[in-house]
Parts: C-alpha cells; sequence; structure tokens
C-alpha cells in the first residue's frame, strides 16, 4: 500500500483535528514532530491526537476501492452509476431533489468546490454542512455585533497579554489542549455546568443550570452597569443602541438570576469586578453557549457584556468565539452553506450572485437560491417534498446530528445516497456507493483555523492505491453531467481567491507562496501587496458607520425542561482522545486504550438517589430515544445534570433538535432525560 512511502523529507504541515491547526512535520516513518514556527503551537505542543495522527495513515480500516451496494468496483462503473442516478432522479424531481451534506474539517478548495458543485453541476439549493452545528451562532451573533464573523478577529498570541480571559462555555484542555498554553498567564474565568479539565484551571468557575447562559450573561451586564463599571467612552465613541439594552436589563437583577442559573451573586460580583478592573480582557464563547435554541442570543448577551466593557476592536482586548472544527472558520466561508456564497457573500444578494456567477461562468439567474439548513435539510431527507439523493462529504451524521435515530431513519429512506470517506464510518455503511478519499497528509489544500489565519496543509505522503481526491470525485462526477471541474487544489485556490475578491471573506491577496513565506495570513486580504488584518476592528467595525451594535435580547427557558417522567438534565460535549463521531480516532489503538467507550456522568447524590453505583450499566432515555452506557460517578457535575460524551452512538440519540431562529442551530447542550439501571 503506498499511502504507508514517506516522502524522502519531512514535510511541513498542520495537524487533521481541530481548529487550533497545530503545526507539524512528518518525517520518515511518519514519525510526527511539532513546529515550532506555527503561532498556534509554537512552544512545540501537541495534543495525544496530534501526536498519533500518523497512525491514521496506515490505518487498517482504510478503504481503497469505490463499494456499489456494498461491492467493490471500477472508478468509472461507480462514477457513471453515480450520475445516471443523479440525472434520473433530477429529471423526475427536479435539482431540489438531490441534496449536498459537506464538512467543517474539508480544506477550502474542497468546500468551495463542493459549492459550487450544487449550484452549478446539480441546479440545487439543498447544500449544507456540519459547520452549522458548531459555531453558527456565534457567527450569526458575531454578523449582527460587528458586520463580520471571524471566529477570533485577534492573533491568538494576543490572548497571553491579558489580564482576564472569560471563557462561557468551552473546555479546550480537552478539545484543543495546546491553546491552554495561551492562557496560563492570564487569569481564566470559566462558566461551565461541569468542572472540567479547564475549569479546574480557572480563577474562577460559574457553573450555571445548562440552558440558563443568558441569564447569566444578563445579569453580568446588570451588575456592571449597576455597580457603574462601564466604559462609557469607549460605548459613546465606538457603539451605537446601548440604551436599548440598558433599559432591556432592569429585570435581571442578581438575585433572580441566581435563581435562573444556581450562580451565587457574590461570584458573579467577583467576576464583573475582575474583568472591569483588567487592563486587557478577552470574552470567548464555545459550543456550550451556542449550541442551544437560543444561541445566537447568548453570544449577544456575551459580546454586549464585551461591549459594555470596552473590549472590541482594542489591541490586546477583544471578544471571540474558540471555533472547533479544522476548518470550521473557512468552511463557512467558501459556499457549503445554504445561503452563502464564496467569500462570504450572501446568496440571495443580486450583486453577490452576479460576481459569482462571473467567476463561474454561468448565468446569475441559473444559480439557485437559499435552501435548508443542516438539520431542517436531514429531517427533509425522503420526504415528499425534499431531496431523494445526497451526496455526503466529510460528515457522519449518524452519530453527528441531534435527534441521530430519526436522522438515520430518514438517510435511510433516501434513493441514493452517495459518501466520499476514508474509512466506513456508521454513515457511510449505509451509502449506495462510498467513494475512497485523500485524507489530510496525502493532499495538499488550505485550511483557515480558528483565528482567521489561513495555513497550508501540503501533502506529505502518497495515497493508497486506488485512492482519490474530494476534488478528482467532483470533477469526475461534474464532467459526466456536462461541466469541467479542476483537480488542482493551486488552480482551484486561485478560482477561490476570484470568487472571494471583494467579499466579506476576501482571500484575494493570498497565495500558497504567500502562505509558506508568512506561515499563515490573515483575512481579509484583498490584494497582492496587502499585508493581511490580524486584528481587522482596531479602527472600525465592519458595519456602515463603522460603529458595533449593541443588540437587547432576553433570556427564555431551555426548549426542553425537566418534569416528572424526565426529570434529569443531561448536557454532551467531548473527551480529550477523541474528536468530533469519532470516525478517525475510534481507530487509533492508543487513544481508545485511554477512552475506549461511552460513558455517563453522575454527581454522587444523584446516583445515590438513583441506586446507582460506578461501573453500573444505565439507560439514559429521551423523548426521542435511548442510550446505554457505564456509569462514571463525580462531583465535577451538577446534581440535577448528567454528562455524555458525543463521540460514540448514542448520545445524540436523545439530544433536541429544536432550532435557534437565527442560525438554525440545534440545542445540543440541553435536554431532558430519565436515568435507570439497565435491567
Amino acid at each position: 500500500m503506498r499511502g504507508s512511502d514517506p516522502v524522502s523529507a519531512a514535510t511541513k504541515t498542520h495537524c487533521p483535528y481541530c481548529a487550533l491547526q497545530c503545526g507539524m512535520e512528518i518525517g520518515p516513518e511518519l514519525a510526527i514532530r511539532p513546529r515550532t514556527d506555527i503561532p498556534a503551537n509554537a512552544s512545540g505542543a501537541l495534543c495525544q491526537k496530534g501526536w498519533t495522527a500518523g497512525e491514521l495513515l496506515t490505518n487498517g480500516e482504510r478503504l481503497t476501492v469505490p463499494l456499489l451496494h456494498g461491492e467493490p468496483v471500477e472508478w468509472d462503473v461507480a462514477l457513471d452509476y453515480v450520475a445516471n442516478r443523479l440525472s434520473a432522479i433530477r429529471a423526475e424531481h427536479g435539482p431540489d431533489a438531490v441534496a449536498v451534506f459537506g464538512g467543517g474539517g474539508l480544506t477550502n478548495e474542497k468546500a468551495y468546490t463542493l459549492g459550487k458543485f450544487a449550484r452549478v453541476a446539480l441546479g440545487t439549493s439543498q447544500i449544507d454542512y456540519n459547520g452549522r452545528f458548531c459555531m453558527s451562532s456565534a457567527a450569526a451573533a458575531s454578523i449582527k455585533a460587528f458586520g463580520m464573523d471571524r471566529g477570533m478577529p485577534f492573533p491568538i498570541t494576543d490572548l497571553a497579554e491579558a489580564d482576564i480571559v472569560l471563557l462561557a462555555g468551552g473546555n479546550v484542555a480537552e478539545t484543543m489542549p495546546p491553546f491552554v498554553r495561551h492562557v496560563t498567564g492570564p487569569r481564566m474565568i470559566v462558566i461551565d455546568p461541569r468542572r472540567t479539565q479547564t475549569a479546574k484551571l480557572a480563577w474562577l468557575h460559574l457553573q450555571p443550570t445548562p440552558g440558563t447562559d443568558l441569564a447569566l450573561a444578563l445579569g453580568l451586564l446588570h451588575l456592571l452597569i449597576a455597580e457603574d463599571l462601564v466604559d462609557e467612552e469607549y460605548v459613546a465613541a465606538r457603539t451605537t443602541g446601548f440604551d436599548e439594552v440598558r433599559t432591556s436589563l432592569s429585570a435581571w437583577w442578581p438575585e433572580r438570576v441566581e435563581r435562573i442559573t444556581g450562580v451565587p451573586v457574590y461570584r458573579m460580583r467577583q467576576a464583573v469586578r475582575a474583568m472591569a478592573a483588567a487592563r486587557k480582557a478577552y470574552i470567548l464563547t464555545g459550543r456550550g453557549a451556542e449550541q442551544h435554541a437560543k444561541g445566537t442570543d447568548t453570544v449577544t448577551a456575551f459580546i454586549n457584556l464585551a461591549l459594555a466593557l470596552g473590549l472590541p476592536g482594542r489591541h490586546g482586548s477583544g471578544y471571540g468565539c474558540v471555533t472547533g472544527q479544522g476548518n470550521g472558520q473557512g468552511g463557512r466561508e467558501h459556499g457549503q452553506k445554504a445561503d452563502q456564497l464564496p467569500g462570504y457573500r450572501k446568496i440571495d444578494d443580486p450583486a453577490a450572485r452576479e460576481h459569482v456567477a462571473g467567476v463561474w461562468g454561468v448565468p446569475a439567474e441559473s444559480l439557485p437560491g437559499p435552501g435548508r439548513s443542516a438539520y431542517e435539510l436531514l429531517d427533509a431527507l425522503g420526504t415528499p417534498d425534499g431531496p431523494k439523493a445526497m451526496l455526503l462529504f466529510g460528515s457522519n451524521p449518524v452519530i453527528s446530528a441531534p435527534a441521530a435515530e430519526h436522522v438515520a431513519e430518514r438517510i435511510g429512506s433516501l434513493d441514493l445516497l452517495v459518501t466520499c470517506d476514508f474509512v466506513m464510518s456508521e454513515t457511510a455503511a449505509m451509502a449506495d456507493v462510498v467513494f475512497p478519499v485523500t485524507q489530510w497528509a496525502e493532499e495538499t489544500g488550505t485550511m483557515t483555523n480558528l483565528e482567521g489565519r489561513v495555513l497550508l496543509r501540503n501533502r506529505a505522503v502518497a495515497p493508497p492505491e486506488g485512492v482519490r481526491s474530494d476534488l478528482d470525485v467532483l470533477a469526475g462526477l461534474a464532467e459526466r453531467l456536462g461541466h469541467r471541474f479542476e483537480t488542482d487544489p493551486v488552480e482551484v485556490f486561485d478560482e477561490l481567491r476570484r470568487a472571494s475578491k471583494g467579499g466579506p471573506a476576501d482571500y484575494s491577496g493570498i497565495t500558497y507562496e504567500r502562505i509558506t513565506a508568512e506561515k499563515g495570513v490573515f483575512w481579509p486580504c484583498p490584494e497582492p501587496g496587502h499585508p493581511g488584518t490580524p486584528r481587522p476592528f482596531l479602527d472600525s467595525f465592519a458595519t456602515p458607520d463603522g460603529r458595533a451594535r449593541f443588540v437587547p435580547v432576553q433570556h427564555r427557558p431551555a426548549a426542553e425542561e425537566t418534569d416528572e417522567d424526565y426529570p434529569v438534565y443531561m448536557t454532551t460535549g467531548r473527551v480529550l482522545a477523541h474528536y468530533q463521531s469519532g470516525a478517525q480516532t475510534r481507530r487509533i489503538a492508543s487513544l481508545v486504550k485511554a477512552a475506549p467507550e461511552p460513558y455517563v456522568e453522575l454527581h454522587p447524590d444523584l446516583a445515590e438517589q438513583l441506586d446507582i453505583t460506578a461501573g453500573d450499566v444505565v439507560r439514559v432515555s429521551s423523548r426521542r430515544g435511548e442510550a446505554k452506557a457505564v456509569v462514571r460517578i463525580s462531583d465535577a457535575i451538577r446534581r440535577d445534570t448528567v454528562f455524555m460524551p458525543f463521540h460514540w452512538e448514542g448520545a445524540n440519540r436523545l439530544t433536541n433538535p429544536a432550532l435557534d431562529p437565527t442560525s438554525r442551530m440545534p440545542e445540543f447542550k440541553v435536554c431532558a432525560v430519565r436515568v435507570e439501571r439497565d435491567s
């Protein structure tokens, strides 16, 4: 198998996992070494997932031949079959009968091509991606407040200079451990229902009831105003809308917030006074604050707090979203989302349509309009008005989608499911056709990390015989549908640059050569001589008048509260050894040894109440399904809450697909469950 043959010298590239995109080198015998020239891990740090990433390349479960109904076939046979079936389904039901579902781990080149393929080769509006499940609420809130969404609008190295960093709903010590190197100096305030590994590092841990982060953020801002700690000069000079927000907070006095959230008033005061006294401070949000049916409003409330403190747009202070997936930022900038075109343009903007259609060489009127968001798309599969076929790239929704059992049923009702994967994931196992594709170090492409820094992942090894890239798959299908698509990532990136030119996420001044020479380039970078934009808001925000917007929001309960039948809250999250749906990490022996199975974490008091002991197998049930797992007992979790990691089948059978009205983010982080010892 040629995939195990290393190149002759060490190749500089980046980790295949999270949005830090740590720099690494791959040397002979697939030896992994951390790089020290990439700011995300300039200290030479890697987590255990990064150190073992070479094992992905020689995994014995690699797919190396296309499968048609489970049987190996030649590439041309599989491509012909898919193209013919797509043509027949489109002819009978129309272009929207075909759906495309992408992933936040795809390179910019693949994300861009996937969006182009959907709109040009298929003519479908039905495209979205799993990044909708990860950071869409923060994106929506940032656009409202700042006019632009760039996860962290500052270099990650700026964090080390701060006095205080408040992290709402993030567990970076487990999800991206090298991140912790950047926050060892500042005092950390962590908001999380669990005393996570990150919370254990914090100066102050606020432990709210799941689903009440919004009320807590409102209470913190109420206290800031009541104690006359608002940066009034900044508010007057750089923002609008504060008076309306000030008025909207009258009902959120601290004692009421304590009753709702369970966070003591004195701890809220500690947090507010420390933030206000800090010379430099940051507020960061993660999935814990965002994955709610009110996630956009929750992030908005934390942005309001940041604005009242005078943080955004100041060197050494600010607000940022801790993006999770490897290319979660770039993946949403170049056309995978249902409502977007390359360059973070809106698909219903006539000028945007004209520009992108011109680059693509098609009439603007031929481009479809906005389609369904990720969960709504999955929920519509196989229904009378929904898609009859789906092409799936870089995602495993049978594990990662909310109400996963229902999603599996919908996927199973399709006339045609086509997946591109390098292993037989749970979703690929359901497919009519599986294309074996290259991964990570077997291909060249760009990634945009959590800072908005565009990085280059270089091909380091040859793929196994018979394996092709996603770009080759899309080009092969496009050719059979009457279109010519480029397969060389350099050529694709050059086209992406032209398509993004003039958009909010302008990559037109970025080249592979610049990325290599400069160790990454920040967008927007509108022309070759432009230095890139590491801190885009220092002079003004990306709004028509250059001012940031305060937006009033109000707390509302979780979409599903506890009751007599389902008396306990459940929240989900990640563990150190695994990543996303686990399709990659559950195939690495050392990572499986570190975290071999799913579990349910209960507080000792709840365990005693339920007569459950550590090691018992319990059945956790919600209104959508049930899952079984081994019990772990820990006082790190609240008495009214249980925790399950989502890297295995089970947790997302329980989660609630209630959607945020703006971002269409599902409510992963809180639902009502019942816990019983399994008979």
